[in-house]
């Protein structure tokens, strides 16, 4: 006897069914794209092997380019300049490997050519392979954090994780941190106050979001808790998936001073205690200063039990000495003024 159709068995039948077939669909589309880098990357050998061996002039690339489309015309890859582009990226990472590194096969072509451009160093290249991998970024998200640094700036803040987190969960936190944080896209100078960057940010979340990384997810600003019938508002609240824990974040638009590390510890007391359900993890701190000293942050953190990343962010840099000398001064301006008003 048949059993009937249950809704919610259904569902969630269904739902595993398309899961499998993206899974599958994914599968299919890395080894398409493996097989393309592969036939690149052996054509950018062959290519670099007679240019090196024959001593045929630049030429040589465009009557390729010319062979191959018209023996090829369904395949839009032959173009004289992703071929001199195949070549560069051959080069590249030749220096290093015999066969074309796994994590650079594993990601888009568009990806690749914009790596190659823009990084200079092998390891970074990688490095910036495995995030696309691993977050999923297109290539405007790849470009923005080559151009933002992010290689350089992660996982270098100061913190005492080590000293505060399992293991895994300490190496992902530290991997999350970045010193210093970007702001420029807020369009602020250094002398902005707290309350004006913490605005912007918030008015300019999906960038901020971006700049954090991924896994953030935005619980509000000023976030209340109340404590002993005292109302205490934190900076801004996340939640991250990976971690799955809370993140309170506070924005100081000065120094780093000791006490600072000290009101961060009694929110995420607070926080633990209120908010933080049964399968969350602790609660992580991360104290954002315009400027901080490694010592007196070490001597901060030292006994501290709640983990905490104290990092710096950098807003727009204020106007370049050789721009400036070029502007006019308040009394070139009062001068012309008056001039005009004649």
């Amino acid at each position: 006897m048949k059993k009937e159709l249950d809704f919610s068995e259904y569902k969630n039948w269904i739902s595993e069914l398309k899961s499998k077939i993206h899974a599958a669909r994914m599968k299919v589309a890395y080894s398409i794209n493996s097989q393309l880098l592969e036939m690149y990357w052996q054509i950018g050998k062959d290519i670099s092997e007679k240019q090196e061996k024959a001593k045929w002039g630049s030429k040589l690339i465009e009557q390729i380019a010319i062979e191959l489309k018209h023996e090829f015309p369904e395949i839009k890859g032959f173009s004289r300049r992703n071929i001199y582009a195949i070549i560069q990226w051959y080069r590249f990472y030749s220096e290093k490997y015999q066969f074309v590194p796994q994590s650079v096969a594993q990601i888009p072509w568009g990806h690749n050519r914009l790596i190659i451009t823009k990084v200079k160093n092998i390891d970074e290249a990688e490095f910036y392979c495995n995030e696309i991998i691993k977050k999923g970024w297109d290539r405007n998200t790849l470009e923005i954090q080559i151009e933002n640094n992010y290689y350089s700036r992660l996982g270098i803040a100061d913190n005492n994780f080590k000293q505060t987190l399992p293991e895994e969960q300490s190496k992902l936190a530290t991997e999350i941190l970045k010193d210093p944080y970007n702001f420029d896209f807020l369009g602020l100078h250094d002398d902005a106050l707290e309350i004006a960057i913490e605005n912007e940010l918030i008015k300019n979340i999906t960038r901020f979001l971006l700049e954090l990384g991924k896994g953030f997810a935005f619980l509000g600003k000023q976030y209340k808790i109340e404590i002993s019938e005292n109302d205490y508002f934190i900076d801004l609240l996340f939640y991250h998936m990976e971690l799955r824990c809370f993140i309170v974040i506070e924005l100081k638009a000065g120094r780093f001073k000791p006490e600072f590390a000290g009101k961060l510890n009694f929110y995420l007391s607070a926080v633990d205690s209120q908010l933080k359900k049964q399968g969350d993890n602790p609660s992580i701190g991360i104290l954002l200063c315009k400027k901080k000293d490694k010592i007196e942050v070490e001597y901060a953190l030292r006994d501290i039990n709640k983990p905490m990343g104290i990092t710096e962010y950098k807003l727009t840099d204020s106007i370049p000495e050789d721009i400036k000398t070029k502007l006019p001064s308040i009394e070139e301006l009062e001068n012309e003024l008056t001039r005009k008003s004649k």
